[in-house]
Order: C-alpha cells, then sequence, then structure tokens
C-alpha cells in the first residue's frame, strides 16, 4: 500500500496540467509519449526508485536494513496493517483458501474473544473503506473528474471506466505471475505446464539456466510501473476543493485528502495486487495455463532487452560505493 500510494503521489506531482504548455521546445509528439502518457516519469520512478536499490538490495541485504530508515518503514508498515485499511485482503486470503482447500499456514494462536471481534470489525471497515473508494472513483470517471478528462479530452468517459479495469487486470495478472513463477521454480520440467500455454511458458521462461526469470522481473517491473501510473492518471481527481463541486459532498479538507490518490492507491492494492498474488499462491497452474500470462511474459522479456532500464546496474554500483555497502557474505560467510 505504501509503495502505491507513493507512486500516486508522484503522478500528481509530476503530471502536467496543461499538455499544451511549451517544454524544452520538444515536439508535440515527444510531450505526448514522454509527458501526457509519462514515460518519463515512469522510467525514472523505475530505475531511481525501485530497479536501483533492487539490485541492491537483493546482495546487500544486511547492510540495506541495518539503518534508522529501514527501521521506520518496518514500524509504517506495521501501524498501516494494525490500522485495518487492508483488513480486506484476509477475508479474501480466507475465501480462496476455502476454494482451493489448501489451509493457511500461521504461527499466531486462533483467534478468540476481543482479538477476535477487533479483527473482523477491521475487515468491515476494510469492506466499507473499498467500497467507499470504488464509488468515488467511478462517479469520478462517469463525471468527468478525473486526470483522464485533462490529459486526453476526447477519451470518452465509459472508455476511461474500462481502462480502469483493464490495467488493473494487467497489474492483478503481473502481480500473479511473479507469485505462480516462484511456486513452479522447483518443480520438475515435466510437472510445470499441464497444457499448451503452460508448456510454452514454461520453456520460454526456465530456457537455458533459467535467465529469462530474472529478464522477466525487470521487465515486469517496468510494466507495472507503467499501469500503476496509468491508473494513478485515471482515478487521479479534478477537483478543486471549495468550489463546490465536492464529490459526494463531503468537506474541503477530505476532497484534499482523496485528492492525493489514497482511494486509487486501496482500490489497486487490494483488488490489483493483494488479491491476484493470493489467488496465484492457491492455483499457480491456473495462471501458468493462462495465455494471457504467455503474452505479458513475452512483453516483459521484450521491454527487458530494449535496455530501458539498464541504467538501473550502473546507479547500482554507485550507489554501492557511496554509501560502502558490503556482501552478505561479508557478515555470515558463503
Amino acid at each position: 500500500f505504501m509503495v502505491l500510494l507513493v507512486v500516486f503521489v508522484i503522478n500528481q506531482c509530476g503530471s502536467p496540467l496543461d499538455p499544451t504548455v511549451d517544454v524544452l521546445g520538444l515536439p508535440d509528439g515527444v510531450k505526448l509519449v514522454f509527458l501526457d502518457i509519462g514515460l518519463g516519469m515512469i522510467i525514472f520512478t523505475c530505475i531511481l526508485g525501485q530497479l536501483t536499490t533492487q539490485v541492491n538490495a537483493s546482495h546487500c541485504m544486511i547492510d540495506f536494513i541495518n539503518n534508522y530508515f529501514a527501521l521506520f518503514t518496518l514500524y509504517t508498515a506495521m501501524a498501516v496493517e494494525f490500522s485495518g485499511v487492508m483488513h480486506s485482503s484476509y477475508l479474501i486470503q480466507n475465501i480462496l483458501s476455502v476454494a482451493s482447500g489448501k489451509p493457511i499456514q500461521s504461527n499466531e494462536e486462533p483467534k478468540s474473544g476481543f482479538t477476535f471481534v477487533f479483527f473482523w470489525a477491521r475487515v468491515l471497515m476494510s469492506l466499507a473503506i473499498l467500497g467507499f473508494c470504488l464509488a468515488v472513483t467511478l462517479s469520478a470517471l462517469f463525471n468527468g473528474q478525473t486526470m483522464m478528462a485533462v490529459k486526453y479530452p476526447n477519451v470518452p468517459n465509459g472508455v476511461s471506466v474500462f481502462l480502469f479495469f483493464f490495467f488493473m487486470a494487467i497489474v492483478g495478472m503481473l502481480e500473479g505471475m511473479q507469485i505462480a513463477f516462484f511456486a513452479v521454480a522447483k518443480l520438475p520440467a515435466e510437472e510445470r505446464g499441464t497444457s499448451f500455454f503452460g508448456r510454452k511458458t514454461c520453456d520460454l521462461l526456465f530456457k537455458g539456466n533459467g535467465e529469462n526469470l530474472p529478464g522477466f522481473m525487470i521487465g515486469r517491473q517496468l510494466t507495472v510501473v507503467f499501469s500503476f501510473f496509468l491508473v494513478a492518471s485515471i482515478t487521479g481527481l479534478n477537483i478543486t476543493p471549495g468550489e463546490g463541486e465536492n464529490i459526494f459532498g463531503i468537506s474541503d479538507g477530505a476532497q484534499a485528502f482523496l485528492n492525493y490518490g489514497f482511494h486509487g492507491a486501496v482500490i489497486t492494492t487490494i483488488l490489483a495486487s493483494i488479491t491476484w498474488q493470493l489467488a496465484a499462491s492457491a492455483f499457480p497452474m491456473a495462471f501458468l495455463n493462462n495465455p494471457v500470462t504467455y503474452i505479458l511474459l513475452c512483453i516483459a522479456l521484450f521491454l527487458e532487452f530494449t535496455g530501458l532500464c539498464a541504467g538501473a546496474w550502473v546507479l547500482a554500483r554507485v550507489e554501492k560505493k557511496v554509501q560502502g555497502l558490503q556482501y552478505d557474505e561479508v557478515y555470515v560467510g558463503t
């Protein structure tokens, strides 16, 4: 949720308010790609905000968490979880556990008494928040009160609604694919795919020594960030507080808060990320056998092949040098 909220706020900070404004004398076509569609901000966020740190964190985990900011991030994430905003995800987890026949593995004691009531009260609160966020988003989309109406005024409101659910599904598939791929990575080759597209997906992903798996992770990251920014643009509200157009007549303070993208982050986290991850962990073969999985895998590998995010490797070396990060083997041995 925190990652998505930051992405949605970045979109608010970097989105052009007027597509007709001159920027560095760039042609309209270049401005369309880098500013209106947001390719510049997408690559900037993907490389500096995600891939660079992920490259170092994968090999320097001890140094990466050995600072107060990592501790602050952990406590903030725990506070968000405790608040119950995302607790509807646990309901989805229980439903999928029953559907798949796989019991939930947990070291926690069974909930009882006040703990039981407090947990399910937060689940109900989370469902209410999710419902309100969906109502805000759909109402704004149908009334042309989102940033889509600013960036792409020629796109009908109905098409904006379709694009909202379409890119949510793309994000969900990519999130689920990651879980499904790692779930079957250790299975024998003959057990990985049970259909034509399942076998083609596994053959492509694990070709050779599995070199396409990290390539998929990079291409997937770029595709996910691209979809995040598009969803942020679609759900971002274009309502100025104090002008009498507040959605559902809420207060100016509440409208200003929603303008940061909170509602979009809640919807995307629950419906386009966590739900699909839980579904993939319960039914990994269903994801592998889906032809859409094979198509998205090819797209992700192509994006990695283009080298759009190759700069992350260079920046990771610079960051490692500046921060003095050491490999984990320095502390724990081989």
